[in-house]
C-alpha cells in the first residue's frame, strides 16, 4: 500500500489542473478572477449540451452567464450552471488535498496533462467552434471606411457617437500554455476581470475586461461609466494625464445615460463618484461609479432591470442606442458573437458581477481572433481610431503570442 503525500502546487499548476478538469469533462466551464481580487474561481457543468436561460438574474441558480452582443431571438443567454464549483487564493500554496472531492475523483483516473497536451485538447475541442469573422472585419480599408461613414452619420445628426469594431487573427504558437497565459494576464492586469470560458460547439474565449456592467452584493447595486482612452506614459501616468474636451464629454455622455436609466424607472436615490482616471493594462480611461441601496429604494430586481436598460452600452455600441445599433448592423459587416456582449458569475458567494466582454479573444483551431472597437465622434480621425484598435488588440494578443512574459 502506498502512502499518499500531499503535494503543493504552484499557481500555474493549479490552473493547469482546472483546465484539465474542464476540458476533459466534455462540458461547459468558466475560470475567472475578479478585479482587485486574489481569488481564482471555476464553475463546471459537465453536461455536453450548453444551457440557455432567461435574464432574471435574481432567480438563477449559481453559475456563469454568457450573452452575445446582439439580442437573441429567444431573449436568452448561455449559462454555465455551477454543478461543480471551486475557488482558491492565489497568495497561498495549494496542496492536492485541498482540491474538492469532485476534482480528486475526476483526476484520480487521469494522467496529469502537460501544457502541450492541454493545448492539443483545446484545439480539438474548438475545431467545431466556427470563427465568427469575415474577410471584411480583418481589413483596414473596410474599418477606415466604417469610421468615415460613422463620422458622416454624426455630422448629419443621425448619431451622437458610434463604436465600430474589427477583428485581428493571430496564430497560437506551439509553446502556448493556457495556464501561463491566464496567470500572466492576472499578474499584469490586477484591475481587470480576467476570464476564460468554454461552451462546447459554441465558443472558447479568453479576456481581461476593464468594465463592470452591473454588480450586486447583498442590498448594494453598483455600475460604472467608463470612456475615453489614452496610452499610459511616464513614471506616474495617473498624475501626468491630461484629458481633451472630446474625451471628457464622451465619458459624461455615458454617465448621463446611466442617470437617464435611473429616471426611466423612477429611481431617485443614487450615489455618483467621479469621474476619475483609472489604469487598465497600459491604457488610461475616465470612470465614474454609481451605487444604490436596493432595499432602501425598493428595487430588489435592480440587477436584471439595469442589465436590460444598459446593454449594449454606449461604450460598445453608441448613442442614441437604437440608431447606433442599426448603423452597425448595416455597415459593420460581421457577427461580433460574444465580443461586447456580457459575461460573469451570477449568485456565487452571495454576489453577481457582470462585465462587458471587452479586451477579449476567441480561440479556434490554431488561431486566436482578437476583437476591438473604437468610439467614433464628430472629431474622429480614422487612422487614429485604427491605431486605438491595434493597441486594444495588443492587450490580449501579446499574452497569446508570448505566454511566458
Amino acid at each position: 500500500m502506498h502512502t499518499h503525500v500531499a503535494t503543493n502546487h504552484t499557481k500555474s499548476e493549479v490552473l493547469q489542473l482546472l483546465f484539465q478538469l474542464g476540458l476533459t469533462s466534455g462540458g461547459s466551464f468558466a475560470i475567472w478572477r475578479k478585479p482587485k481580487s486574489n481569488t481564482v474561481e471555476i464553475v463546471l457543468n459537465d453536461t455536453a449540451e450548453p444551457v440557455k436561460v432567461d435574464l432574471n438574474l435574481e432567480n438563477l441558480e449559481p453559475g456563469f452567464i454568457v450573452h452575445p452582443f446582439a439580442d437573441q431571438a429567444d431573449k436568452k443567454a448561455f449559462f454555465i450552471k455551477a454543478n461543480k464549483y471551486f475557488s482558491f487564493d492565489l497568495d497561498k500554496p495549494l496542496s492536492s488535498d485541498e482540491l474538492p472531492e469532485w476534482a480528486k475523483v475526476q483526476l484520480s483516473n487521469q494522467e496529469r496533462l502537460s501544457p502541450e497536451e492541454i493545448r492539443e485538447i483545446l484545439i480539438n475541442q474548438t475545431l467545431s467552434g466556427k470563427a465568427k469573422k469575415t474577410e471584411m472585419s480583418e481589413d483596414k480599408a473596410h474599418f477606415i471606411h466604417l469610421v468615415q461613414e460613422g463620422v458622416r452619420a454624426i455630422q448629419e445628426n443621425h448619431l451622437e457617437k458610434v463604436v465600430p469594431a474589427r477583428t485581428k487573427t493571430i496564430s497560437i504558437p506551439s509553446s502556448f500554455s493556457l495556464s501561463c497565459t491566464l496567470m500572466s494576464m492576472m499578474e499584469s492586469y490586477p484591475n481587470a476581470f480576467i476570464n476564460f470560458f468554454h461552451l462546447p460547439h459554441v465558443g472558447t474565449w479568453i479576456g481581461a475586461s476593464p468594465e463592470t456592467l452591473i454588480e450586486t452584493k447583498g442590498d448594494i447595486f453598483t455600475t460604472m461609466s467608463l470612456a475615453g482612452t489614452q496610452k499610459a506614459t511616464g513614471d506616474n501616468p495617473l498624475k501626468s494625464v491630461a484629458w481633451t474636451q472630446k474625451e471628457i464629454e464622451e465619458q459624461a455622455l455615458v454617465s448621463r445615460y446611466i442617470v437617464s436609466c435611473f429616471k426611466k424607472i423612477r429611481l431617485r436615490e443614487y450615489e455618483e463618484h467621479g469621474p476619475k482616471t483609472v489604469l487598465a493594462g497600459n491604457l488610461l480611461h475616465l470612470k465614474s461609479d454609481f451605487r444604490i441601496n436596493m432595499r432602501e429604494t425598493g428595487f430588489p430586481e435592480l440587477g436584471s432591470i439595469m442589465l436590460g436598460l444598459l446593454h449594449p452600452t454606449s461604450a460598445v455600441c453608441g448613442m442614441p442606442r437604437r440608431e447606433a445599433h442599426d448603423f452597425l448592423q448595416e455597415f459593420e459587416g460581421f457577427d461580433r458573437s460574444f465580443f461586447s456582449g456580457f459575461i460573469g458569475p451570477v449568485n456565487i458567494q452571495g454576489s453577481t458581477s457582470i462585465y462587458v466582454n471587452l479586451r477579449t479573444a476567441s480561440l479556434h483551431d490554431n488561431k486566436a481572433t482578437l476583437y476591438a472597437g473604437a468610439g467614433v465622434t464628430e472629431d474622429s480621425d480614422p487612422e487614429k481610431e485604427w491605431e486605438e484598435t491595434e493597441l486594444k488588440c495588443q492587450i490580449i494578443g501579446k499574452f497569446i503570442q508570448n505566454p511566458s512574459t
